[in-house]
């Protein structure tokens, strides 16, 4: 090795070792003096996204488990939103072992599975958000990822929060983004915000405090259209031949999660 480039090597080592001594500190200074920015971004976003009568989205979103042997493993699924204020919605999610579609219009709500060819259909009525409230009281578990699309996000992602940070800067799939960090009792969550007028969220991390190795769930947003044809019959459910309905406590083989595998504590 040459004089010079040891020289340059054992600076730049240097550099490094001094910001990983100084960095947690930095970070912690730098959040602290910035928290209210988190608050005003959030809300910013949740504003413009409650704003926009319709909207088209597509997703990678992924979910972890951690087996009853402690080992963490993640499971990966993509999808697409259509939403059409107040009251009409279509969401797909497929990944490994499920693929799933949502479908509201305003007066039926039906939730398909395109690999069993079983449906749950029920008459109800009201808001998109209302729906969502419903679907998970009715089954049971978290829909993680659509309090971003509702119509007032900002109160439903602050419920329970005790601490919020403006990180910085960070870049989701080359766009820029204000990077926020919350903290509830039960989980901490991450969102990152497009800068600029278009304060749409890119990324959504969920990380579940009280269970064993701290899975995560995270939602990476990839397109965002606000524009979008708005014909209501994009929003009608038409069963497909064969496709049989089922009643809701018979519902299964809808989770991100495959059938089967344990794991410790609960999933987000």
């Amino acid at each position: 090795m040459s004089t010079d480039l040891a020289q340059w090597t054992s600076r730049s080592m240097s550099w490094l070792g001094k910001c990983a001594m100084t960095g947690g500190l930095a970070l912690s200074l730098c959040a602290t003096a910035r928290a209210d920015d988190a608050t005003k971004i959030l809300k910013a976003m949740s504003d413009f996204v409650g704003g926009q009568n319709t909207i088209a989205v597509t997703f990678d979103s992924d979910i972890e488990v951690i087996t009853t042997e402690l080992q963490k493993i993640q499971f990966t699924s993509s999808g697409q939103v259509v939403l059409n204020r107040p009251d009409k919605m279509r969401i797909r999610r497929t990944g490994g072992y499920a693929d799933v579609e949502l479908v509201y219009d305003g007066k039926t709500v039906t939730l398909f599975g395109h690999n069993t060819n079983l449906y749950v259909q029920e008459q109800t009525s009201g808001s998109i958000d209302r729906v969502f409230d419903e679907l998970q009281g009715r089954l049971g578990t978290a829909m993680p990822g659509t309090d971003l699309l509702v119509a007032n996000s900002f109160d439903t992602l602050m419920t329970d929060a005790v601490d919020a940070k403006h990180i910085g800067q960070g870049m989701v799939d080359g766009v820029e983004c204000e990077h926020l960090a919350f903290r509830t009792p039960e989980v901490d969550w991450q969102i990152w915000v497009e800068t600029g007028a278009r304060t749409i969220p890119r990324k959504y991390v969920i990380t579940s405090k009280t269970v064993t190795g701290a899975p995560q769930y995270t939602v990476r947003i990839k397109e965002w259209k606000s524009e979008v044809p708005g014909d209501a019959s994009a929003f009608a459910f038409k069963a497909p031949n064969e496709a049989k309905k089922i009643p809701v406590e018979a519902l299964r083989d809808f989770d991100e999660v495959p059938a089967g595998v344990p794991f410790v504590g609960g999933k987000k």
